[in-house]
């Protein structure tokens, strides 16, 4: 019998009917414990969140993989006892979530619903927008999430083109690659996208200078990581119209404070981390899954690499 650390106290609710289930229904048998055992290595695998308590992974000499319940692993990955494989959290109700979350808030800006939808002054405006296929979309990070977005959107027909890391062309999606792709693929774009992950590469990766590479009037949407963007330098974007607007959905400290002038500029619009949530049932068919196929001797799906932080 597997022995299975749920070291997520305050995610036991959202799980304690569905992951028994998925056990089940995958002929597992194992027992879910919530603490650690006096023999740790017992335990054959840990389901964790990064805001767990659990820190010291050195006792648990025999698990085989910490799977994580969250999509980033920044809080996590760095912890020097963690040294069994680490697997982040893919599921198909997060991943729709997000595609949801970014389509429908480039087509708010890309119809121009709100000067519809907040008129006080009742202006007829015949004006309409121009087709999806005359607008570019730039795709910052192709991982799975978006690469998802991307393929909604081209869908819609908007002209999307990806930048990442290796530039590895996706489907029919074009990718760029390093800092002269980023300007190209930011130069064209009159909606940017950023779903990459938080490493030392990224983090203030839309500063002063790359936000200024791109085309004046651009529209930013960030459901991917708070640090990706340098706060002070998108809020002086804004002043100028360098950037028509933005709408966030993650910050460097959340709660967003009360203080913070993201909320007071009237080009922000402020979404609380609710773009792609776990749900619990496609969850924990995802932890199952991954642990089906590690007693099964076959590769985890969804490894951390170490080396690149994601």
């Amino acid at each position: 019998m597997l022995t299975i650390l749920f070291a997520a106290p305050k995610d036991w609710p959202e799980y304690k009917t569905a992951l028994p289930q998925e056990l089940v229904q995958a002929g597992l048998a194992a027992q879910i414990i919530h603490a650690p055992p006096s023999n740790a290595a017992a335990v054959d695998y840990i389901i964790y969140a990064p805001s767990s308590p659990l820190q010291d992974f050195t006792p648990f000499t025999s698990c085989k993989a910490v799977l994580s319940l969250w999509a980033g692993v920044e809080r996590i990955v760095g912890n020097a006892t963690l040294i069994q494989p680490l697997c982040r959290m893919v599921e198909d109700g997060l991943t729709a979530g997000m595609v949801e979350w970014v389509v429908g808030h480039v087509m708010r800006h890309h119809l121009g619903m709100d000067a519809h939808i907040v008129n006080p002054d009742r202006n007829w405006r015949p004006v309409p927008p121009p087709l999806a296929r005359d607008r570019h979309v730039a795709m910052l990070g192709m991982g799975a999430l978006g690469a998802a977005c991307a393929h909604a959107l081209a869908g819609l027909n908007f002209t999307v083109t990806g930048w990442s890391r290796t530039g590895a062309r996706i489907g029919d999606i074009d990718v760029q690659s390093g800092k002269g792709g980023l300007r190209d693929v930011l130069a064209k774009a009159d909606f940017i996208v950023t779903l990459l992950p938080k490493t030392p590469e990224t983090e203030n990766l839309l500063d002063s200078e790359t936000l200024a590479s791109a085309k004046r009037g651009a529209v930013l949407l960030n459901p991917g990581r708070g640090a990706l963007i340098d706060d002070d330098a998108l809020l002086a974007a804004l002043d100028t119209g360098q950037i028509a607007h933005a709408t966030l959905d993650v910050f460097r400290m959340e709660p967003l404070p009360k203080d913070h002038p993201f909320w007071a500029h009237p080009g922000i619009t402020i979404t609380p981390h609710i773009a792609a949530d776990t749900r619990a049932d496609g969850a924990a068919r995802a932890l199952v899954d991954n642990i089906r196929r590690s007693e099964a001797g076959a590769p985890l799906l969804h490894r951390v690499d170490r080396a690149r932080g994601y």
